[in-house]
């Protein structure tokens, strides 16, 4: 026989629909805390800083995708400990141990560590520079349940500060030689001018070529093309005709060691040609060519300076400025072999200057 149905008086409580109650609510808070972690793990993925959390002993619970780009590899949650690098250096590039990195100090310490900066090391070998921003967390009652760490990248920082500080040591390597050149200069002058207004125009002359082929330097850095070098020195006398000046040849970068050597040179022979040459008279022409050659190991440029039309042409009764910097500077300086021919109908200078297997 079934056993009756107990009746419930009115107001008593089922103990079933008691029990039942505590375990929605259970259920509901559980749901909406994951609700609230997924959200919250979104919206880190989003980021496109590197971000991840740890738990309170430093056991890596969470990483963004930017972090495991930094770290080269993606490691074990709930394994890996206080930082998901392969290897940390110290900016000085001692190792670092993973017990000592910044998120490790933030954790034990209990404190955010700020003004710390680190490099990480992928499996591959490469590495990453970044600053740290671990910050401990803390639950309601002030216990301490994790902490989050932002990593910075700052590989394109590094890049610029060491290339900055090449271009302050290349500054001073180019200040240096421009007052050793500039001195060399007024020395030369003043020994071949005869009269103080001679050794102002001389020297003002050869300053301005000096300056024209840093310019040059300045505006392409490292390298110059050897074509804009004549151009700055020859392009006032050109008229236009295509024939007055004719330049030719391939287009070839010229580190700044040997631009300024020849610079001077280019300047030299421009203005020698100037006062006694092909460009002191109407119909005169200079041509210049250049070729770059493969000799053995290393390239060589070869210039030729010709020029016609001009007044006739002799052996000098003294050696001026001009001809020891041909014959004298070039080769002690760059290592050119030089050649000068006094021709009838036009002075012809000839020089092979080795150049660098590549220029920057």
């Amino acid at each position: 026989m079934d056993k009756p149905v107990e009746r419930m008086e009115k107001g008593q409580v089922d103990p079933a629909a008691a029990n039942v109650v505590p375990i929605v609510e259970t259920l509901r808070a559980q749901a909406t805390g994951r609700e609230r972690e997924r959200r919250f793990n979104d919206l880190l993925d989003a980021l496109p800083a590197a971000v991840y959390t740890t738990d309170a002993a430093g056991r890596i619970t969470y990483y963004n995708d930017a972090a495991a780009e930094i770290w080269g590899h993606r490691p074990i949650l709930g394994t890996a400990e206080w930082c998901g690098s392969w290897k940390l250096y110290w900016p000085d590039g001692t190792p670092m141990p993973h017990a000592e990195c910044p998120m490790a100090v933030a954790l034990k310490e209990q404190r955010p560590v700020r003004g710390m900066e680190a490099i990480a090391e992928r499996p591959d070998g490469t590495r990453v520079p970044f600053i740290p921003y671990p910050t401990p967390l803390f639950d309601e009652a002030g216990k301490l349940i994790g902490a989050v760490n932002m990593l910075l990248d700052i590989t394109e920082r590094k890049r610029a500060e060491d290339q900055q500080a090449l271009l302050v040591r290349e500054l001073h390597h180019r200040v240096k030689n421009t007052l050793a050149t500039v001195q060399a200069i007024m020395g030369s002058t003043a020994r071949s001018a005869e009269t103080i207004e001679d050794f102002k125009t001389a020297l003002t002359g050869r300053i301005g070529s000096l300056a024209r082929t840093h310019l040059l330097l300045a505006d392409q850095a490292q390298a110059v093309d050897f074509a804009e070098i004549l151009r700055s020195e020859l392009e006032a006398f050109d008229d236009g005709s295509g024939k007055r000046i004719v330049l030719s040849g391939p287009p070839v970068e010229i580190p700044a060691r040997v631009a300024v050597a020849l610079g001077m040179a280019i300047h030299e022979l421009t203005t020698n040609a100037a006062k006694y040459g092909a460009l002191s008279v109407y119909g005169g022409k200079v041509e210049a060519s250049w070729r770059v050659t493969i000799e053995a190991t290393r390239r060589m440029l070869g210039f030729d300076w010709l020029e016609s039309g001009g007044p006739a042409v002799g052996e000098p009764t003294r050696t001026g400025f001009g001809t020891r910097l041909l014959e004298v500077v070039l080769p002690g300086q760059v290592q050119a072999k030089t050649r000068i021919e006094y021709a009838s109908d036009g002075v012809r200078v000839h020089y092979d200057v080795p150049l660098p297997a590549e220029t920057a």
